[in-house]
């Protein structure tokens, strides 16, 4: 719907910067009802609540002129909770009353408060702040607000959670009783209404989007990862999408480092956002994504609040937020003011139940999958390169004149296969990731190697001869060891991780026919213990096996490349794992698939 009437230069700045639309809470701050009242108004982060509010108040600011006058004492003071989303606010009204001559001034903590006091001093028509800073500059005289108009409490429900109430209410105490007051929250507890009932007169309440709690613009997706494939498959998630902004969220300092580090040794733009950065890193990590210098940003919960940036369709949950609220503030990154968006949450198998309860609090129905492959970003590559805009630039009398001496010496197809090449080196390689598939059945099957595999029944009881009562892997037996044929019986080696590493056939197969340079017919069983684990390979194929293992290959990743592989002397079958420890309280008997994820998560929840 477009916007009611509106200040004509507020309403050129909305044409200028494509606002053709109203969403819902800048149309309900806009009715006639809403007109000069104090409203207590409930929206959800990323419903357009800057602009409505920022319109709201311009009748108060400006009344029926298009230019303010001359700025002295401030005539509209708004109140957020965090840093990042004071500057944000302070972007958004910077432009939208530009054409009004309106000065906007800052004023949050991390910030030089001698040039934020000379700001001041030199008049400012709108001034927005953190409760801290605002509060300080107040009582040292440096900010008047003798003669405020309109007061907003931005994100309340925040301030109050963090503990800003006195603050708060010392700064409520200040204003002029006859101003008008605009509250907005996303949630509207008892504690607000209260603070409401108190400091508001007659206030008008707006809920919007009352009772739907998931944001209708963002589709989420919950991907199935193996533990040791997390970074792996944030990487392909990445390269897959090719927002022009991501957001990857972390839940520790320590986390955000290590996803950081991850992402930069792969070739993206990246910079990382946590509260052990100074303000000046911050806002320098900001601007370089709001330019275009970086492509990711790695965050934290606390360093990501109040982040709102230019075309970002991709918010991916590296690790599972807390509780459902951040779930919503965390997705709310994209999705904004109508653009579409995707939210992914990444889901390990110990995590599987925890992630299914979260998303049932938060109202979402998500599509369950495993990790974009190799082929499927690859096919993409391919289709993007195809409408890659080097293609459409024009060309100039020189660059046809390089073309045509190129083809002189090359044929055109040596050409395109070099343009192919330069293409593919600025992209980082997407990662060998499998979906573990969790036992369920999806929308998004696994691969089409296993899915056309028997199930697990139908291979344990085929190989059931040929296994004794130790964890292996459930497979039917070679067939030509089955016949006795030139295989023989097998050698075995051994690997320095068990199950308290989570080791899993899932997994160890693929892995070990990689490092080996083996097929999966060439293994024979797979036993796992409590530190290590043991395996067979076939006769023909353990002196190639030895040697492969030994000279790991350039695409070996880092952290196979640290496993210890040894070959065993004997070629005798290995003993069966030891039964569990009864004293830890663990199911005695053979162990099953996830058992090892199963007890983990056990664990945990204890």
């Amino acid at each position: 719907m477009a916007f009611p009437a509106t200040n004509p230069t507020l309403a050129r700045a909305l044409t200028e910067r494509d606002y053709l639309e109203a969403t819902p809470v800048q149309l309900a701050v806009l009715k006639p009802e809403s007109q000069g009242r104090d409203l207590l108004v409930s929206a959800q982060t990323g419903s357009g609540k800057t602009v409505a509010y920022g319109l709201a108040i311009a009748e108060d600011l400006l009344g029926d002129a298009e230019v303010m006058e001359r700025a002295a004492a401030p005539l509209a003071l708004v109140v957020a909770p965090t840093r990042e989303l004071a500057l944000q606010v302070h972007r958004e009204l910077a432009w939208l009353y530009a054409g009004a001559k309106a000065k906007v001034v800052s004023c949050v903590g991390g910030m030089d408060p001698r040039r934020e006091r000379r700001l001041l001093a030199e008049g400012a028509h709108i001034v927005v702040g953190t409760p801290g800073r605002l509060r300080d500059h107040i009582e040292r005289k440096g900010l008047d607000v003798s003669q405020l108009k309109a007061l907003v409490l931005d994100e309340a429900d925040e301030m109050l959670d963090l503990g800003f109430r006195e603050d708060l209410e010392e700064i409520l105490k200040l204003t002029p009783r006859e101003r008008r007051t605009l509250l907005f929250s996303a949630t509207l507890p008892k504690v607000i209404v209260n603070l409401a009932r108190e400091y508001q007169r007659d206030a008008f309440r707006i809920e919007v989007g009352a009772g739907v709690r998931a944001h209708a613009d963002i589709e989420y997706r919950a991907m199935r990862v193996l533990p040791n494939e997390v970074d792996h498959a944030v990487v392909n998630l990445l390269r897959f999408y090719e927002s022009p902004s991501a957001l990857v969220f972390c839940n520790t300092r320590e986390a955000v480092r290590h996803m950081h580090a991850a992402l930069l040794e792969r070739g993206f733009t990246v910079v990382a956002l946590s509260g052990e950065l100074s303000q000046n890193e911050r806002t320098h990590a900001l601007q370089s994504l709001r330019d275009g210098r970086a492509r990711i940003c790695v965050a934290t919960d606390v360093a990501a609040r109040g982040i709102d940036l230019p075309n970002l369709g991709l918010v991916v949950h590296a690790e599972i937020p807390n509780d459902a609220e951040t779930l919503q503030h965390r997705s709310g990154r994209t999705g904004r003011a109508g653009k579409k968006g995707i939210a992914v949450l990444v889901v390990t198998q110990a995590r599987r139940r925890r992630a299914e309860r979260l998303l049932v609090d938060a109202g979402v129905q998500p599509t369950w999958c495993g990790p974009p492959t190799v082929e499927e970003i690859r096919k993409l590559d391919q289709e993007r390169l195809m409408r890659d805009e080097v293609f459409s630039d024009e060309s100039t009398d020189e660059d046809v004149s390089l073309a045509r001496a190129l083809l002189a010496e090359r044929s055109a197809e040596e050409v395109a296969a070099a343009l192919v090449r330069m293409y593919r080196q600025r992209l980082p390689s997407p990662e060998d990731v499998v979906d573990p598939g969790h036992g369920r059945s999806e929308s998004r099957p696994v691969r089409a190697e296993r899915a056309e595999r028997p199930s697990w029944q139908e291979r344990n009881a085929a190989a059931a001869p040929a296994r004794s009562e130790g964890f292996e892997k459930p497979r039917s037996p070679s067939p030509a060891r089955s016949a006795g044929g030139p295989r023989g019986a097998g050698v075995w080696f051994h690997i320095d991780i068990g199950r308290k590493n989570n080791a899993d056939p899932k997994w160890l197969l693929p892995m070990i026919c990689k490092r080996g340079k083996v097929s999966r017919d060439q293994i024979g069983a797979i036993r796992i213990f409590d530190k290590e684990t043991k395996f067979e390979v076939t006769a023909d194929a353990a002196e190639a096996f030895a040697v492969a293992m030994m000279h790991p290959g350039k695409e070996t990743k880092a952290g196979q490349a640290d496993l210890n592989f040894t070959r065993l002397d004997q070629s005798a079958p290995v003993a069966a794992p030891s039964k569990f420890n009864k004293k830890k309280r663990e199911p005695f008997g053979d162990p099953k698939p996830g058992d090892a994820e199963r007890t983990k998560f056990r664990k945990e929840q204890a």
